[in-house]
């Protein structure tokens, strides 16, 4: 079958990354509002630990049933838990008390870009020439985004502290996507997301005990049932059909959907207006993210094409 003649994709499948994205984006303005109203250490743990109570019926089984299958990758489960639990949503957090959403938004859209990068240094897998151009333009664009419209700016000034630890997190979701793929722990996706769930319940622990008092109350209250729900279970879900249907690559285009979602709706809710070096910046550096992705599909499909 060609590629013309392949059968057009259902509208159905479509929406479960787009949805996922659009659940993500709304994530990084509720993590922006939490700043402020709720200590970073305690909002992350609460939600860790509310979506760990709701897994807990529908993961637990499947995780005792396979648990001599589990209990030799704990180190590695440990590891996956400390990133992408703990320490990418943990720093976020943080960052959000010295940064605006919209640069949070543009920053995490770097990751699939990072996720390269980290991959040629982890896997060995050689970048392309491609692959190095489209890296520089998204540095570029990143560097206008951080020095407010002049990349000169970080030399005397510096980056904005949120701003440099929402890259820092950016870079170890990189790694935890990379190190995911290397391993391929073999046990189901969502006995997966429980253990490392508890292990970043564990890891975020002390932090929790030695956080100054940041009591539930009306104001927090919806924002840690949000980010314990909706990106914590919901968007994974919703993102694992995704890539079901549609294949890893396809899904991961609506990720590009992310930063634009994050500015229009701090547009509206938080009054952060975007100016041009947001806009300029921001398409820069998702250029680079766009041509980086698209670049693996289209070599696949020439390659199908030779073969044929």
């Amino acid at each position: 079958m060609t590629r013309a003649d392949s059968p057009a994709t259902p509208a159905r499948y479509l929406m479960f990354p787009l949805l996922a994205a659009l659940i993500w984006s709304v994530n990084m303005i509720v993590t922006k509002m939490a700043a402020g109203l709720i200590s970073p250490a305690v909002i992350g743990f609460y939600r860790w630990t509310l979506a760990g109570v709701l897994l807990t019926p529908f993961a637990l089984p499947g995780l005792w049933r396979q648990r001599r299958l589990v209990w030799p990758y704990l180190p590695k489960f440990a590891v996956l838990g400390g990133l992408g639990m703990a320490l990418y949503q943990g720093l976020a957090y943080v960052a959000a008390g010295s940064t605006t959403a919209t640069n949070m938004g543009i920053i995490t859209a770097m990751i699939p870009l990072l996720t390269i990068a980290v991959g040629a240094l982890v896997l060995r897998e050689r970048p392309s020439a491609l692959a190095l151009l489209v890296g520089l333009l998204s540095l570029a664009g990143l560097a206008l985004l951080i020095g407010e419209g002049d990349p000169t700016r970080l030399l005397s000034v510096g980056a904005n502290h949120g701003d440099v630890l929402m890259g820092v997190a950016a870079l170890a979701y990189a790694l935890y996507g990379v190190l995911l793929r290397r391993w391929g722990l073999p046990v189901g996706p969502w006995v997966s997301l429980y253990v490392q769930v508890a292990f970043g319940v564990l890891f975020q622990l002390p932090g929790f005990l030695m956080a100054p008092a940041s009591p539930i109350n009306g104001d927090n209250l919806p924002l840690v049932l949000y980010a314990g729900v909706f990106p914590s279970l919901f968007a994974p879900f919703l993102w694992m059909q995704g890539v079901r249907h549609l294949g890893p690559n396809r899904a991961s285009v609506f990720l590009n959907l992310m930063p634009v979602g994050t500015v229009a709706i701090a547009a509206v809710f938080l009054d952060e207006k975007p100016h041009l070096f947001h806009i300029i910046g921001g398409a820069m550096a998702l250029a680079g993210v766009m041509l980086a992705q698209m670049r693996a599909p289209f070599a696949g499909w020439r390659r199908a094409r030779a073969a044929s």
